[in-house]
């Protein structure tokens, strides 16, 4: 049986979907899958072992000039790789209108979640078969139950398997280190940088290595205040995805924020502190074995705002640099309570 995958953004919701592939392979013997994703991110499906083909498309780029995507034959590129094989059927787990559009260039059946289920419901229009997967679950489980009904079999019990063997992508032995994600997109999302360079100094304090990747000027420039005359820590070089799969392998821990790169690590299997200031971690947060979320208690968490609204109190500025540790919320993970999760998940990896 061939299926097409079209689940293309973002880097978070791609790994999501993983587990999915797992289930399906264990459940059908011989199941094989192509896959259509976004191009930054065509590195990923193909690490794992039930995807035959990544079909790289590049929506993002092409809707800034869509005349010059037509003109250089692109478009036309993109639909001839989508016919090239004959699918059993087309799984969109993407749920949204624009991922639904590409279905129309496969000539076979399309499964996807009904206008009550998806992200926009206008996207159930373009499927053959309409499923029901119950909001309020986690992302991946809601991918793993899309599959399951999709294709027949019944979902297995347990946490789900990103099929991802972390061993391929390790590196030489080295000293043991921890990575810092401190990268996001939303501003709300951002641990204080305040903050990250308090926990680097603590991690150098017990003799422990930090790296910074980064991915961006903003992001590099980050780094490397963070790292400023500290002998433990290390801004890296600019990495691809598969370079940055590589460190986080190596890795004894990750400290994260709400970040694709924080799934990533998940899916390697690599201990992380996740830490959630506006985000909801039950939804979206990191999943997978040894994944410890710290969410804020502070009044309006999780808001799920972009930009925040509240209103600092006189006891709010009296206590906190307002300059440097916003948003208030996370406040409540401050550097210390991070160093002593971050010391506890480090002594129990020295234990295992």
């Amino acid at each position: 049986m061939r299926v097409l995958l079209i689940k293309t953004s973002s880097l978070g919701d791609v790994i999501h979907a993983l587990p999915a592939l797992t289930d399906a392979s264990r459940a059908i013997p011989g199941i094989r899958f192509d896959w259509v994703v976004e191009e930054g991110f065509a590195e990923i499906p193909s690490w794992h072992p039930a995807v035959d083909k990544v079909i790289p498309v590049a929506i993002r780029r092409w809707r800034k000039n869509l005349w010059q995507t037509f003109k250089n034959g692109e478009w036309r590129q993109f639909k001839q790789r989508l016919r090239e094989r004959q699918y059993d059927l087309v799984i969109d787990a993407q749920g949204l209108v624009k991922s639904a559009w590409l279905t129309r260039y496969v000539k076979a059946p399309v499964a996807g979640l009904d206008r009550y289920s998806a992200r926009e419901g206008l996207s159930s229009r373009f499927y053959d078969r309409r499923l029901s997967v119950a909001n309020g679950q986690h992302a991946v489980e809601r991918v793993r139950q899309l599959f399951a009904l999709s294709l027949g079999y019944d979902l297995p019990s347990g946490l789900g398997d990103y099929g991802l063997d972390r061993s391929r992508l390790q590196e030489g032995p080295a000293a043991p280190f921890v990575v810092f994600l401190h990268g996001t997109t939303w501003d709300t999302k951002h641990w204080p940088e305040a903050y990250w360079r308090e926990l680097a100094e603590r991690m150098g304090r017990l003799r422990v290595e930090v790296r910074l990747p980064w991915g961006n000027p903003a992001e590099r420039a980050r780094a490397e205040r963070i790292a400023q005359g500290l002998a433990n820590a290390k801004v890296l070089p600019k990495l691809n995805l598969a370079g940055v799969a590589r460190v986080l392998a190596s890795a004894k821990a990750c400290v994260a924020v709400d970040t694709g790169l924080g799934h990533l690590a998940a899916a390697l299997d690599v201990p992380t502190l996740s830490l959630f200031g506006p985000t909801n971690p039950g939804l979206t947060g990191a999943y997978g074995k040894a994944q410890i979320h710290l969410g804020s208690n502070f009044p309006c968490a999780p808001c799920l705002q972009k930009k925040c609204t509240y209103k600092p109190s006189a006891e709010d500025q009296r206590r906190f640099d307002l300059k440097r540790e916003w948003p208030l919320c996370f406040t409540r993970l401050n550097p210390e309570h991070v160093a002593g999760r971050l010391s506890a998940l480090l002594l129990a990896e020295d234990v295992r």
